[in-house]
């Protein structure tokens, strides 16, 4: 374990710890804490997006290495999270978590109502009217649809440019993973602001609420990290699972403070590439965009939440209702920005679908933040197992793959 994930460990057990005993008390330490951290990384969130896909894909060099690798990028995330959509479909169908269950709305969040977004408005808005605007906005899919298109253009030019600018983009993105280097080493005073305020202002309650409802949830989130992923690594991508799983320790703990996948996103990238041996071209490639549209954890809650929101008002959804609910819950685990909670946005999309009331969303409040911080971590362990696939399928050797490496 390297001195980073050590000092990251400290500042989670310190953070739960001094949460618990100082109780509210410690919050005028943690908030400033956890925001700076947090503005860091979203600081060199945006500008890492754009110069490390473009940089992606100037490295794969031609239309069709472009097609090919964005093929097998896009099957892998496919393939994921229809596994962790049915996981957790057969789950909630054996147990049925929400037949009988009498709870009263936790809290009806206002800004839900408003909400308009069907999936085609969510796949038209991928395309910039102002790439700039996108990028001041922090609107990630739009600014990956413009990096790749504009990456993908540059590779026409006549080598003399085409030399000019590659070099430009790869030194800006080599400048941006020391400039994240730097901000990850405030990760560990990040990482105890965020869990000492979480323990201060809920405490240990959001674990009783609910606890069928969220035991399945978390059932089929393990099974998913457990059981489907290193299939997916083992007979797919022929590495063993465990030499993978080991140097992701670091982003697994952001990610589950952080809520976040973008925000987590330089953490991915630097173990997947220093830890998993995975080239930068593929981590460049597939790491930004998996943030953004590989949502395994999310799609497996949504696909769950649904059904047992279902559950609780009586109503015994048919096979083809629920198979509404897997491809809308696909679709909108695709859509959902790697931002704390947007599962739960997203989840009206669903709602609506299968014609549920949109407040029914309150009922599962009361636990979401508690699972938003496990399906975020399953989220960023997907995105960077799929980049360790898609290499291993580019040929690429992987050797060395867990070794420890001293930062």
């Amino acid at each position: 374990m390297n001195r980073l994930t050590r000092y990251i460990f400290i500042g989670l057990a310190l953070g739960v710890i001094c949460g618990w005993i100082f109780d509210e008390k410690i919050l005028f330490i943690a908030d400033p804490l956890a925001e700076i951290f947090l503005r860091l990384l979203r600081m060199a969130i945006m500008p890492l997006i754009l110069t490390s896909i473009i940089s992606g894909v100037l490295s794969i060099g031609s239309a069709t290495g472009l097609g090919r690798l964005g093929l097998k990028t896009f099957l892998y995330y496919v393939m994921s999270s229809v596994l962790a959509i049915v996981t957790g479909q057969v789950l909630v169908n054996i147990f049925k978590p929400g037949v009988g269950a009498k709870l009263g709305l936790e809290k009806v969040p206002e800004e839900l109502e408003a909400i308009q977004q069907g999936i085609f408005d969510i796949v038209l808005q991928i395309i910039p009217e102002n790439p700039f605007a996108a990028l001041a906005r922090g609107d990630v899919l739009p600014v990956i649809f413009f990096s790749i298109l504009f990456g993908y253009f540059i590779t026409q030019l006549q080598t003399t440019k085409r030399d000019q600018l590659t070099q430009l983009f790869d030194g800006a993105f080599e400048a941006m993973m020391k400039l994240t280097q730097f901000v990850l080493w405030s990760a560990p005073f990040g990482v105890f602001g965020i869990n000492a305020r979480i323990v201060a202002e809920t405490g240990f309650g959001a674990f009783k609420s609910l606890g069928f409802y969220f035991v399945i949830v978390l059932i089929g989130l393990f099974i998913h990290v457990s059981i489907n992923l290193p299939l997916l690594l083992r007979f797919v991508a022929k590495v063993n699972p465990l030499k993978h799983y080991k140097g992701m320790t670091t982003p697994l703990i952001t990610a589950f403070s952080t809520c976040s996948s973008m925000v987590t996103l330089p953490l991915t990238m630097a173990a997947v590439t220093r830890r998993s041996k995975v080239s930068s071209k593929i981590a460049n490639f597939t790491l930004p965009i998996g943030a953004t549209v590989n949502m395994d954890g999310t799609a497996l809650y949504e696909c769950i939440a649904a059904i047992f929101i279902a559950q609780v008002y009586g109503f015994d959804l048919t096979f083809l209702q629920q198979l509404l609910v897997v491809i809308t819950a696909l679709l909108a685990s695709i859509g959902a920005a790697g931002v704390p909670m947007a599962g739960l946005v997203m989840m009206s999309v669903i709602l609506r679908a299968i014609g549920l009331p949109l407040e029914a969303v309150g009922l599962i409040l009361a636990v979401d933040r508690i699972l938003d911080m496990f399906r975020t971590a399953t989220n960023v362990l997907s995105d960077s197992c799929g980049a360790v696939v898609i290499a291993r399928l580019e040929g690429e050797s992987l050797e060395g793959m867990g070794e420890d490496e001293e930062e």
